[in-house]
């Protein structure tokens, strides 16, 4: 198994984990609210701003991760029909434009972003974190996914990707 394999497995792996671990933050802290307001008869404003930060970076995340599975959401009908040599090249080309759209509006998209709200000290309303650091999931979910898509296409160009 080569370097790539190992470093690839074991970041897939982290990301399960931290990817369980972030929702099972966003589970207990739902259950404290619906608790808090039904049981105890008072709400805790800080409980839907972390409900609202988990679920941001466990979608964006997850996306990251469903992409390093190659299990993000495609319609191939038109693709089943391609020959395999045909299939190879828009394999090919799809993680491309993959690449692409993590680094331009992803990654230089969401760095942008950081730094401003880094840079005008935004902070959120009730946990008082700053912005940038909600937001630095983006330009970190697309670094992930350009190295996969470049994984991607090695694998597919040395045929260890079925097509």
């Amino acid at each position: 198994m080569r370097i790539f394999d190992i470093i690839f497995e074991k970041v897939n792996r982290f990301m399960e984990i931290f990817l369980v671990f972030i929702f099972g933050l966003l589970v207990l802290d739902v259950l404290w609210q619906v608790f808090s307001r039904y049981v105890l008869n008072m709400s805790f404003s800080w409980t839907e701003e972390l409900a609202r930060f988990s679920l941001i970076w466990l979608s964006i995340l997850g996306a990251a991760y469903l992409n390093a599975r190659r299990e993000h959401l495609s319609m191939d009908f038109l693709y089943g029909k391609f020959s395999n040599p045909t299939k190879k090249k828009v394999s090919i080309l799809i993680e491309v434009f993959i690449f692409l759209f993590a680094l331009i509006v992803m990654f230089v998209g969401g760095s942008n972003l950081v730094y401003t709200t880094l840079h005008l000290d935004q902070l959120s309303g009730t946990l008082r974190v700053p912005l940038g650091y909600i937001y630095a999931v983006l330009p970190f979910s697309g670094f992930l996914i350009m190295c996969f898509s470049v994984y991607h296409i090695s694998k597919i160009s040395s045929n260890q990707i079925a097509v």
